[in-house]
């Protein structure tokens, strides 16, 4: 539907020239990200500084119209489209990194910064930001805040909310401010920064960031472990994560995941039914310490080979099953249903054995594999027709319900969207659901931000 008439006088003088775009094309461009979900926004804005946003806010509330931001759509759970139609802020025009300061060992950003531009700015400075999703190379650091993203260095490193000193931020009641400190210690009112990170654009629009650096270790060195069954594997990811060496990455593959990358050229033992990816990092003299630890816990009945890389060539040959994977599942199934579930790691093998459960009982493909160390395993549905399809949701709702009976949760980077909005009251209890539509309503009382993400509409 086309703008308020007043509304789009006002964008017009927020946003002068190409800043803002109403054409069926630019629309079109923005009205989806990668869960599939499509629907178009009534406009697209390109803000290029802070005092421009806080504009925008006051304009779409004053006019109660909703504003969606929007990184660079890699979401796949529906969190950046614009499903009641409104105004997308695109947040690509501003990508300065505004100081790196490797003394205080933090960077000062703007959100449309590429989390892959960030890790080659800091290279030189011997620092690194933790949180590396698979999307790095193209996403941005506001989409990584939106969403809490993670990556396999999590297990050690941490998520982004673990990453984060302050952000500058433009509430949805039009209300500017800044939370958080240039310091790693503070302790002064409610921590506002982790309100706002993962919070998917519900809250507030986020125009700077103080990210907390991390020094990059001088070495690394990556192991390999194939197992004979996913149960052997689980034991292992348990065992692993009980002793005192924490790994940088713990990757794990079950028996589907392998058949589906060794049929695209990935290296994996023909006889394996599970496989292991691990990863220790520090000073190279600690190194054959670590590795051996972790060797040791790993060595569990089902263990079939062994392998630690030599060199930078045989760590990628090692991780060649693992990137396989992602071009493998997309041959399977277009409508491939990925998601990011969490139980604490000693359940990891009932969960896996759930899993292989529900796959028989719905006569579906279900392949797993992510970041055991902390529990996070990318669960992937993967109907092939329509009958399947149908099944598939109704399979999904059986996953999430096992995730929670094994004390989990439903996201552990990718975030809730409009996917997983409706199993929210299963993960979250109804006193605390009543807190955070509280807290939405403090900080977007008329509810123009990200309408219909994240939380279920309240009963009644």
């Amino acid at each position: 539907m086309p703008l308020l008439p007043s509304l789009g006088a006002a964008l017009r003088t927020i946003f002068p020239a190409d800043g803002l775009a109403v054409d069926d094309a630019t629309r079109a461009a923005y009205a989806y990200d990668n869960s599939r979900r499509v629907a178009l926004p009534d406009a697209v804005v390109f803000p290029t500084a802070h005092e421009q946003v806080v504009a925008l806010v006051q304009a779409c509330r004053e006019a109660r119209v909703p504003l969606i931001a929007r990184g660079r759509g890699t979401n796949t759970t529906g969190a950046t489209v614009p499903d009641g139609g409104g105004v997308v802020a695109g947040f690509e025009r501003m990508n300065r990194i505004l100081a790196i300061e490797p003394g205080n060992r933090l960077a000062v950003v703007e959100p449309g910064v590429l989390n892959g531009d960030l890790q080659r700015a800091l290279q030189q400075h011997g620092l690194f930001w933790p949180p590396d999703p698979t999307s790095a190379p193209y996403c941005t650091i506001g989409g990584n805040l939106a969403c809490n993203a993670g990556g396999p260095r999590a297990v050690k490193y941490g998520a982004t909310r673990d990453n984060v000193l302050g952000l500058r931020v433009v509430a949805g009641n039009g209300q500017s401010f800044h939370c958080g400190t240039h310091t790693t210690k503070g302790s002064v009112g409610y921590d506002l920064t982790r309100f706002i990170i993962g919070s998917e654009g519900t809250l507030a629009l986020v125009t700077e960031a103080t990210l907390k650096l991390t020094p990059k270790p001088p070495a690394i060195r990556t192991l390999r472990a194939a197992y004979r069954d996913v149960e052997s594997a689980a034991e292992a990811v348990a065992r692993i994560m009980a002793q005192p060496v924490t790994p940088c990455a713990l990757e794990f593959m079950d028996d589907a995941a392998l058949r589906l990358a060794r049929g695209h050229g990935g290296d994996a033992p023909a006889d394996a039914g599970a496989l292991l990816l691990i990863e220790v990092d520090g000073a190279q003299d600690a190194l054959d310490a670590a590795a051996a630890a972790v060797e040791d816990a790993a060595r569990v009945d089902g263990l079939l080979e062994w392998r630690g890389a030599r060199d930078a060539a045989e760590s990628a040959a090692l991780w060649d099953a693992r990137k396989a994977l992602s071009p493998a599942l997309r041959t399977i199934s277009p409508h491939k249903i990925n998601e990011d579930v969490v139980v604490p790691v000693s359940r990891v093998p009932e969960l896996v054995a759930r899993l292989r459960r529900l796959a028989r009982e719905y006569d579906l493909p279900i392949v797993s594999f992510g970041h055991a160390g902390n529990g996070n395993l990318h669960v992937n549905l993967l109907p092939r027709d329509d009958a399947e399809r149908g099944r598939a949701h109704a399979c999904l709702a059986e996953v999430f319900r096992a995730v929670i009976e094994l004390d989990g949760t439903l996201s552990g980077e990718h975030g809730i969207g409009t996917a997983k909005r409706d199993f929210m009251a299963q993960a979250v209890d109804a006193g605390a659901l009543a807190t955070m539509h509280g807290i939405k309503r403090a900080f977007d009382p008329e509810g123009i931000l990200n309408p219909g993400k994240l939380l279920p509409a309240v009963a009644g």
